[in-house]
């Protein structure tokens, strides 16, 4: 399952670190941040619980770029 999120952030570069971040979570089989859009797509692993997975998202991108947002 694929799905699309606002996010906020201030540089390409921290973007980049955000899609990293989202990349490593665990349920995440894959992400894309696009800078340009302010947007965050995800595609969750089988059987992950997208809430749940978005929210140790969120926390592993505050731990690379504390100033970014991801609108649940």
């Amino acid at each position: 399952m694929k799905k699309t999120y606002k996010i906020d952030v201030d540089c390409a570069n921290c973007a980049n670190k955000m899609e990293e971040a989202a990349k490593h979570t665990t349920g995440v089989k894959d992400a894309a941040v696009n800078f340009m859009t302010l947007k965050m797509i995800v595609e969750f692993e089988e059987g992950a619980a997208p809430k749940d997975v978005m929210l140790e998202v969120l926390k592993n991108c505050k731990k690379v770029e504390d100033d970014c947002e991801i609108f649940l």
